[in-house]
């Protein structure tokens, strides 16, 4: 019995140091996040009619119970789902937009120029449901990085990261 609890012990050692390793530790499901700054975005903004209705990992917007946002994949990677406290709403980041680089700021995606002005900017509180993954963001933006800048430096900050 003892030899199955010291087996348990490190192997929670073992899974604690490669969370440390890799820069996620503190990355906890259910994880609160206060005063966070969020803006909107839709599809017919000038920034973004070259892509459409299209988010950066290729599949269409999403505005039904679960929403498209756009972020820094460096700080909250592609993948991450979230809600805003009082919204019952659930978020996904599967964008990214080159204003967004080097910030906490996260755009929430709107069907319409008046429901993204009608949001505006506001800092909101989100617990995050699910976070995304870092591997996944470099798969994505890693043959991109070569072509825009704001690509290229979500790229370094994750890989000096991990």
């Amino acid at each position: 019995m003892q030899m199955i609890r010291l087996l348990g012990v490190a192997l929670l050692a073992m899974t604690v140091i490669s969370c440390e390793s890799t820069g996620l530790a503190s990355r906890a499901r259910g994880q609160k996040i206060g005063g966070v700054k969020t803006t909107a975005y839709t599809h017919s903004e000038a920034d973004h009619i070259v892509h459409g209705s299209n988010t950066a990992t290729g599949l269409d917007l999403k505005y039904g119970h679960v929403r498209s946002a756009a972020a820094d994949w460096s700080v909250y990677p592609v993948g991450t789902v979230f809600q805003i406290d009082g919204d019952p709403y659930v978020y996904q980041i599967d964008d990214y937009g080159s204003a967004l680089v080097g910030t906490n700021t996260i755009d929430l995606y709107k069907p319409s120029k008046q429901s993204m002005n009608d949001w505006g900017a506001r800092n909101v509180n989100i617990s995050v449901i699910k976070w995304g993954s870092f591997r996944q963001s470099l798969a994505i933006m890693k043959p991109r990085a070569t072509k825009s800048p704001h690509v290229s430096q979500m790229v370094k900050r994750i890989e000096t990261s991990s």
